[in-house]
């Protein structure tokens, strides 16, 4: 089995670093995450994330990931603005792309911002997936999205936190995630329906830049198209 962790810099990340990692074929450490799991593999970052936070001492089988490399790999999978442009999901669609595993496992990416609690590992950052941004106003749909993508190529999506969470994703305990997991169930059709309504729409920015051409989407077709791939995956 080919397995991925996908890290984030949730306040629980640290624990990852007590974890017996031999598990995982890469683990991805998004942003600041790297800062919480040394020997990560791969470390993926937005051409804004300050030099200073990256990491310094890069080994030679450690990978730094850049918009040259996750920008058309999220294209492939029909780009930015319907997958949602927040690092957690480009880096899932990145390893999907690049690494083809076939089991992703999440941590520290919940997406969950108490605002009388800690928010990042360390401390309390700016949540981007809060920001004003029209490609997440719905999470779970993204996810849902994601999920499906990784479905098509026979990937297993695990979710490893043992806190509230905005990723639906079967719960698994990292000492037990080779245990076979209720395989994932949406309807094609309602799937049909969805990637039908992104086609139509032609939101697509092949720079990844999707924020320079925010006028030309509807906030309305965007809901709509949320709103059909949580219904993909809803059993009723």
């Amino acid at each position: 089995m080919n397995r991925v962790l996908i890290l984030g810099s949730g306040p629980d990340a640290p624990q990852a670093a007590n974890w017996d990692l031999s598990c995982f074929d890469a683990v991805v450490a998004i942003n600041n995450a790297w800062r919480a799991l040394p020997n990560w593999t791969h470390h993926i970052h937005p051409d804004d994330f300050p030099p200073e936070r990256r990491p310094q001492d890069v080994q030679p089988d450690q990978h730094v990931i850049t918009s040259a490399d996750y920008v058309p790999a999220q294209n492939a999978y029909g780009g930015f603005v319907y997958a949602g442009g927040t690092m957690a999901f480009t880096a899932a669609y990145w390893a999907l792309h690049a690494l083809r595993p076939s089991q992703m496992c999440f941590y520290g990416c919940d997406m969950v911002y108490p605002k009388a609690e800690q928010t990042h590992f360390y401390g309390t950052g700016t949540a981007d997936p809060l920001r004003d941004d029209p490609t997440l106003k719905s999470l779970p749909a993204k996810a849902r999205r994601l999920q499906y993508f990784a479905a098509h190529q026979a990937c297993e999506m695990l979710n490893l936190s043992g806190s509230e969470s905005v990723l639906p994703y079967p719960r698994a305990d990292v000492r037990a995630i080779s245990a076979p997991v209720d395989p994932v169930m949406f309807a094609i059709e309602r799937v049909k329906v969805a990637r039908k309504m992104e086609e139509d729409a032609g939101y697509y920015v092949p720079s990844g830049m999707y924020w320079t051409e925010l006028a030309r989407f509807s906030q309305d077709v965007l809901d709509d198209i949320d709103a059909a791939w949580l219904r993909a995956f809803d059993p009723a």
